[in-house]
């Protein structure tokens, strides 16, 4: 029997990328899946190929820099659903460059997608996930949350915040049947590189063109899913890295900086 048919599943950032891939996967699987970003035309486009094959999607556009978007947003879902079973936080906002070079405006709405909308949007669910002692929110993090990286400062920072607000609600959790996971991606081959490029003096990151597929992060968040546990690494081998940092922390403070004065070098 399949638990999940006809749950409702929200993906933020579901115009492209991660949440694309997750959205047409949760679909597959008989979910009813509520895709939340800012392109109204590719969410409709979206949920016409979903429906095509076989799926539910419905199309939800939101601006999740706005708070007003957001909890409209959220109304809008509770009024047509009653509530959700599963929430995939996966929207947020990249730039690659010399911290100092970043303009306020860059780093305030990267703060309001990567880190606001996503504590909005968990606690907004948490309290009726609970009431029914049922659902699973999961953070799309990144590895920089655990490798402090030059080039990303802000960006790794909220990753770190998204690690320990995870951390955290998974432990408050515990003997429930409500899950909170995190996942750890390494560099994913979406259009987040280019999408960083959109704002004033940021950096072509140096791994936009390498990594796993988004639909590689959709198959780990379905696994998650089935079997729920705090936090997974995309690809596997990762999970090392936090361990690397605290042994050879030293040698990327000298290497580090020498791949983001070239690349600020490169025309």
């Amino acid at each position: 029997m399949n638990n999940w048919k006809d749950k409702i599943a929200v993906v933020t950032g579901a115009s492209s990328g991660i949440g694309a891939a997750t959205a047409k996967r949760l679909a597959r699987e008989g979910l009813r899946v509520v895709l939340v970003a800012r392109r109204q035309d590719r969410l409709e486009a979206l949920a016409a190929e979903i429906a095509q094959s076989g799926g539910q999607a419905v199309p939800l556009a939101a601006d999740l820099r706005r708070e007003a978007d957001r909890l409209r947003a959220f109304r809008e879902i509770a009024g047509r659903f009653g509530g959700i079973d599963v929430l995939v936080n996966n929207a947020g906002l990249g730039w690659y460059g010399y911290g100092d070079e970043m303009s306020w405006k860059t780093a305030l709405e990267m703060l309001q997608v990567n880190v606001e909308a996503v504590v909005q949007f968990t606690l907004g669910c948490l309290h009726k996930m609970r009431e029914r002692n049922a659902g699973h929110i999961i953070n799309v993090g990144s590895i920089s949350g655990s490798l402090p990286s030059q080039g990303v400062a802000l960006y790794g920072a909220t990753k770190s915040f998204l690690d320990n607000f995870t951390t955290a609600l998974y432990r408050e959790l515990s003997g429930t049947r409500v899950h909170v996971s995190v996942v750890r991606a390494g560099p994913v081959r979406t259009e987040f590189g280019e999408a960083a490029l959109r704002h004033k003096n940021s950096r072509h990151v140096p791994t936009e063109k390498v990594g796993v597929t988004a639909e590689k992060v959709a198959e780990r968040i379905w696994t998650l899913i089935r079997h729920p546990r705090r936090v997974t690494y995309v690809p596997d081998w990762l999970r090392v890295v936090p361990w690397a940092e605290l042994v050879f922390g030293w040698i990327i403070d000298r290497v580090g900086p020498l791949l983001l004065k070239k690349l600020k070098s490169t025309p």
